[in-house]
């Protein structure tokens, strides 16, 4: 049994290896690939006697892991200087109207065709109005610099809001009361904690000498992560921010006392660190893909009332962001309007949600949602991998303009 697991994963990575090269010489996304080569596998190995047992577990953990590992990524991309900062407040201004607009319209639909109450209806909404980091970072390699940057810092700042509005709902016991409270409380909790410990954690990069030192790294990452998790705080901040203090050092040597603590190693030690990341996101996004189509029951898929769902969600996903780009004056507009596919965080919340309408007894606090209907897995993995399809309209023709950064 164990060499057949040993044998499965390094198969599945093989794979992802093997449509990572494809997919980047046809710019084609690589999600859908992976998402189908496990349909192709549950089949496969259902001929051979042999299944996954687990799943239900792997997916959700490895989700996690890749998402923290992909905004880590896409944070060593970004340069803290002057003439950017434009730049990010016009996303962190198009990521925060976009998540409020898309929660509203959602929670509209949900109400009107599930018959829900306000606050579940919301907490529904959150799933589908996130952009995924994990799909837009890796997507936006092909475009220009600055469109890249924008992708950066948009898609993993409405991770962190959503993420943060998400177990704010969840664990608001469906009050006004609540929600302030989790937002106001647990937005600035997650920004004061994320600071110390991303300091923390870069001056230890800076400072351990030895052979072994990017593991503990990531353990103490992963675990802070977790925790914050525990908490239902945003540790995505964190995650962000580590990934920004690492490639802008100075930000750290300026803070008085610890000036004379960067040697003359730290950029070679920083870019065998960035080489580690790189590998370990490949891995884990890869054999995510592969386990959520083999997770994944076909039958979901082929109900039309799972379709009808699914494409009235795009269609208010990609008119709201026509609307949202055209009010923020972008010049890369045409470019950007596919670069909002849903994917790893989308399906990791909506877990959540599935979690509690199938649960008899819900955790102190937490909201009570209704029963979903069985069309609802179906309709979100079929948004999924259409609005990741939808990226490759962006990557066939990559803009030459840049974003205008004016304030």
């Amino acid at each position: 049994m164990a060499y057949s697991a040993i044998l499965i994963v390094s198969v599945f990575l093989l794979l992802a290896f093997a449509v990572e090269r494809v997919s980047a010489r046809l710019r084609l996304p690589s999600v859908i690939v992976l998402v189908g080569l496990g349909f192709i596998a549950k089949p496969l190995l259902g001929l051979l006697g042999r299944q996954l047992d687990g799943v239900d577990v792997l997916v959700p953990v490895l989700g996690a892991v890749g998402l923290i590992l992909i905004v880590l990524e896409g944070a060593f991309d970004i340069e803290l200087r002057r003439d950017r900062l434009p730049l990010a407040t016009r996303a962190l201004g198009t990521a925060g109207i976009g998540l409020l607009f898309y929660m509203a319209v959602f929670a509209a639909l949900a109400m009107l065709v599930l018959d829900w109450a306000f606050f579940p209806a919301l907490l529904l909404s959150v799933p589908f109005a996130i952009i995924s980091s994990a799909v837009a970072i890796p997507s936006s390699q092909s475009q220009p610099a600055p469109v890249r940057e924008f992708v950066v810092y948009e898609s993993s700042i409405s991770d962190i809001l959503g993420v943060l509005v998400f177990f704010a709902l969840m664990h608001s016991g469906g009050t006004v009361a609540g929600l302030l409270s989790g937002l106001i409380g647990g937005g600035v909790l997650s920004l004061l904690l994320s600071l110390v410990c991303s300091v923390g954690l870069v001056l230890v990069l800076m400072r351990v000498d030895g052979h072994i030192r990017f593991v503990p790294l990531l353990a103490g990452l992963f675990g802070l992560y977790a925790v914050g998790e525990l908490l239902h705080l945003s540790p995505l901040i964190m995650v962000l921010l580590f990934g920004l203090a690492l490639n802008n050092p100075a930000l750290i040597t300026r803070i008085p006392g610890l000036r004379g603590w960067m040697d003359d190693r730290y950029d070679a030690t920083l870019d065998q660190f960035k080489v580690l990341v790189q590998e370990l996101t490949f891995a884990v996004r890869g054999v995510f893909f592969i386990l959520l189509g083999y997770w994944t029951e076909l039958a979901d898929l082929v109900a039309w009332q799972a379709w009808a769902t699914a494409l009235l969600a795009l269609a208010v996903i990609y008119g709201g962001r026509r609307l949202l780009l055209a009010f923020a004056r972008q010049a890369a507009a045409d470019a950007l309007l596919w670069f909002a596919p849903r994917g790893l965080i989308t399906v990791l919340l909506f877990l959540n949600v599935q979690a509690l309408s199938q649960s008899e007894s819900h955790p102190p606090g937490a909201m009570s949602v209704p029963p979903l209907p069985a069309y609802f897995t179906g309709a979100v993995l079929i948004v999924v991998l259409v609005s990741t399809a939808l990226v490759a309209l962006a990557r066939r023709k990559p803009q030459t303009s840049n974003i205008d950064s004016s304030p």
